[in-house]
């Protein structure tokens, strides 16, 4: 348990301070866990490690854009049957 703990820990710090480089060795360790999750993690980010890499190296993000997504879906829903698409589209474009 001491190890699936210290590996946690070690996750987070590489998220927390973005050290993607780190990746490769984290997931080595975690292959070599007692913890069948841990183990499962670790195969779920080498299919796809270049992006994960990339996700925990590079400043960029999507927030904004999810932020809107969630935003007009928002939108959608409080008003579903009850208005026409003008007053849709003028609800979206408005900022609030």
């Amino acid at each position: 348990m001491t190890n699936a703990c210290d590996l946690a820990r070690a996750f987070a710090d590489l998220v927390r301070h973005r050290r993607g480089h780190l990746l490769g060795e984290w997931i080595r360790q975690a292959e070599g866990c007692d913890l069948r999750p841990i183990r499962s993690l670790a195969n779920f980010l080498r299919q796809d490690f270049d992006a994960v890499t990339a996700g925990l190296t590079l400043s960029y993000s999507s927030g904004v854009v999810e932020g809107h997504v969630c935003r007009i879906k928002l939108l959608r829903r409080s008003v579903c049957g009850r208005a026409s698409f003008a007053l849709r589209r003028a609800r979206i474009l408005i900022p609030p």
